[in-house]
């Protein structure tokens, strides 16, 4: 199963994170919270690749751990199992969606929304080519990073954020003159670079992770 998340297809990615956002508010006793935190950590390393990414993922999800978790024991009675409580159900909020997020394909994931969701053609290729220019971005501020220091000159964020923006422009122009000229808007019938399959792992995956997020409500109907 390692490296799982890089071979489902987008919706189920997406699914992920919905699933555990739509579970954690059944997330209320300190048991609950650490079986619910201890299946979707072991999920998570049984199917990622490598523990690189979500454990920056964790990085950025612990800040608003500690600031829920701190916010609920100073106006919750001073309770530190609530406060515990609360930061973990805030684990389950965010970082298996962020985690999952990480490993979509933007450029298949229109063809997923268009084909499998029925969402109208026009939306999903316009979200799939902004997807797709905010990716580029980051990947450009990089290599703005890294001609600077091959040449020797100041990193200036503010000299840096400006050749981001022409570049991104010029890009998204380029991609809305090419989109144009494929009949972008006025396409009757349009077709995509690839099918929306569904394979026994992505079925797999969706039912696991609907479980998993199924998992404190039956616990906590279990515990009554």
């Amino acid at each position: 199963m390692t490296g799982l998340l890089t071979r489902l297809n987008p919706l189920v990615l997406l699914a992920i994170g919905l699933t555990a956002a739509l579970g954690s508010p059944a997330v209320r006793t300190l048991p609950i919270a650490l079986a619910a935190v201890t299946t979707y950590v072991v999920f998570v390393v049984l199917t990622v690749p490598s523990w690189r990414y979500p454990a920056l993922c964790l990085a950025v999800v612990l800040l608003p751990m500690a600031s829920v978790a701190w916010s609920t024991w100073l106006l919750g009675g001073r309770d530190a199992e609530v406060a515990a409580v609360a930061g973990l159900r805030t684990f389950v909020l965010a970082w298996p969606g962020a985690v999952a997020a990480g490993y979509i394909d933007v450029a298949r994931l229109g063809d997923y929304l268009a084909q499998s969701l029925r969402v109208p053609g026009r939306f999903a290729a316009a979200l799939s080519a902004a997807l797709q220019r905010v990716a580029g971005a980051w990947r450009t501020w990089h290599d703005l990073e890294r001609s600077r220091r091959a040449r020797a000159l100041p990193r200036r964020p503010w000299s840096m954020a400006f050749a981001l923006l022409v570049h991104t422009i010029r890009d998204a122009t380029r991609t809305s003159i090419a989109m144009d000229a494929r009949g972008f808007a006025s396409a009757g019938r349009r077709t995509w670079a690839e099918p929306a399959t569904w394979t026994r792992s992505d079925v797999s995956v969706l039912v696991t992770a609907v479980l998993l997020a199924l998992l404190p409500t039956a616990l906590h109907l279990i515990s009554h």
